[in-house]
């Protein structure tokens, strides 16, 4: 139930004389309670008293006040003491002015490592068609077999999935800021070896080396942009990386049409991940470090207690455009300190991989494993990289209309993301599934159609594939991450999403290795039959598993759903 409260009853509970009411000693704020309101008494309102104007509290809104300060959500400790929830893990959102074009940059770096994912995918559509041309390819190895192809194009997703595997042990070690240069090298080296690559064994280490890269960027990027912005827009720019990655598959395909026509265009087109790799790098080089991991740091005794802290400080006052020494900075990291401190303490021992398979951590890897294993084996990584290709098939046979037909897919991929970004949190998660995966496995049969019997219409498979993207992006693209995300229980979400994201490289690798092999073996009609079959079945697991978690806070997805 919204809130109902006017602004003179609120100035008026300043002279309250319950102890709970009273001003806290700073001239500059005062503590009130939320009045009828469905949530518990222990959720406070912290209030400039310094602004004259008061706009209403309203769910999920970012409500500002007059001179750019936020209303801000806090939680009171038993002696009135206010702290913020940030800090305290709670899922109400801590709201604090902030200025954008320090938010922007912290958040623009890493997306990059996302938008040089989504451009391998991209790129590596038009750059198969350009490899396989006896005319194009610039190559006396053109005539690759399908196992070759195979590995070429599924060799970077390799290279993530052993990322992940090494980036596990030594995350906490290396930083995120860190962990995003060394992801940015990656790429670079292995985008400037690919396209260099004299011959097959070299271009396949250098696919490697770059899916290193995106191991590392998928794991470094969400970490620290969650640990550097505010929370009121952390959903937002955790939901906008998303999107950067669609933006790198747009611009693959982009790179592709114009390159296509190229001898040895394939070339060009990996070799372009190079400069924006660079830019990615020296954009990481010139941001602080996560302060929050700073403070880890320091409570798990891996440096001097001041001197991190102190380095918490000035990297949060350059993260919020604060000027060095801020008090409200400090204030802010003394309290995400003391709530480390305070958790360190209270929990006796981490949770082991192996309670991952137990209890409602069980219940909460099939849900967000499920959806991340369907996401990928409906065929996903097929649709994507094998779209130039699917596309000459279908009747498109010059190499450059094909490339051209994918950009067209790019932007519309863009687009539908962008609706699911805007809609998430209205329709809810459930609604979103049932309906997209519905459609991708219509669009499958399309697909299995058209190689059958509707051969002699181009277009049906072009509207098949619009319907797949579409459908895709408003279901398991965006959807499977953010549940995997919300499903884990405190305890065991570390090692349950890395977990989750060796399941997605893993089968995503097998899927994109096995569809040359596949199609050659059963035909195109029957592949995509294959996976309109595999589609029906994830359509029954979201019916019957998946649960709804709109509106849902991560303690009552833990107490009511996995319990």
């Amino acid at each position: 139930m919204a809130c109902s409260v006017s602004a003179p009853t609120l100035l008026n509970l300043k002279h309250s004389h319950s102890p709970l009411l009273q001003p806290k000693k700073s001239k500059t704020r005062f503590s009130i309670p939320y009045i009828n309101c469905s949530h518990p008494p222990s959720k406070f309102l912290f209030v400039s008293s310094s602004i004259a104007q008061f706009r209403h509290p309203v769910s999920k809104n970012l409500n500002f006040l007059s001179g750019g300060t936020a209303i801000s959500k806090v939680r009171a400790s038993a002696g009135g003491e206010a702290k913020s929830l940030d800090s305290l893990g709670s899922d109400a959102t801590y709201q604090e002015a902030f200025s954008w074009p320090s938010v922007i940059i912290p958040f623009l770096f890493p997306a990059l490592g996302g938008l040089l994912f989504g451009y391998d995918i991209g790129a590596t559509s038009g750059a198969t068609l350009s490899l396989l041309s006896p005319e194009l390819s610039g190559t006396a190895w053109f005539n690759l077999s399908a196992v070759q192809l195979g590995l070429v194009v599924s060799g970077s997703l390799y290279g993530a999935l052993l990322g992940s595997l090494l980036v596990y042990p030594i995350a906490d070690f290396l930083g995120r800021r860190r962990e995003l240069i060394l992801a940015a090298l990656l790429y670079a080296f292995g985008g400037l070896v690919t396209a260099s690559a004299p011959g097959l064994g070299v271009l396949l280490i250098g696919r490697l080396v770059y899916g290193l890269g995106i191991g590392l960027a998928m794991h470094g990027a969400p970490l620290y942009i969650a640990e550097t912005c505010p929370s009121q827009i952390r959903g937002t720019l955790i939901s906008l990386k998303e999107l950067f990655i669609v933006l790198g598959i747009l611009l693959g395909y982009f790179v592709g049409s114009f390159q296509i026509d190229v001898v040895g265009g394939w070339r060009y087109m990996y070799g372009v991940s190079a400069p924006i790799a660079l830019i990615m790098g020296l954009g990481m080089w010139s941001l602080p470090p996560s302060p929050r991991w700073l403070l880890l740091r320091a409570v798990q005794g891996k440096g001097s207690l001041q001197e991190l802290k102190e380095r918490a400080i000035s990297a949060f006052s350059r993260l919020r455009g604060r000027p060095a020494g801020d008090k409200v900075s400090e204030r802010q990291i003394e309290d995400t300190l003391g709530s480390l401190k305070s958790t360190y303490t209270d929990e006796e021992s981490e949770g082991s991989i192996w309670e991952i398979f137990q209890g409602p951590s069980l219940k909460a890897f099939i849900i967000g494993g499920g959806l991340v294993l369907f996401q990928q084996i409906t065929g996903q990584p097929s649709v994507l990289y094998y779209a130039g290709p699917i596309l000459q098939s279908a009747g498109f046979s010059a190499a450059a209309d094909a490339t051209r037909v994918s950009v067209v897919i790019g932007l519309f991929k863009l687009v539908m993301t962008s609706l699911a970004v805007l809609k998430v949190d209205d329709l809810g998660r459930r609604p979103l599934l049932i309906g997209g995966v519905s459609g991708i496995a219509l669009s499958l049969f399309l697909l299995s159609a058209y190689y059958k019997f509707l051969g002699g219409f181009p277009l049906v498979a072009v509207a098949a594939l619009l319907l797949y993207v579409g459908c895709y992006q408003i279901s398991f693209g965006p959807i499977s991450w953010l549940m995997v995300s919300e499903i884990f229980p405190l305890r065991t979400r570390g090692k349950g999403i890395s977990l989750a994201v060796l399941t997605n490289f893993g089968s995503n690798a097998i899927v994109t290795f096995a569809f040359s092999p596949l199609k050659e073996l059963l035909g195109g009609a029957n592949l995509f039959l294959l996976f309109g079959a595999i589609a029906l079945v994830s359509l029954l697991f979201v019916v019957l598993v998946v649960p709804e978690t709109k509106g849902l806070s991560l303690e009552d997805i833990e107490t009511k759903i996995l319990k």
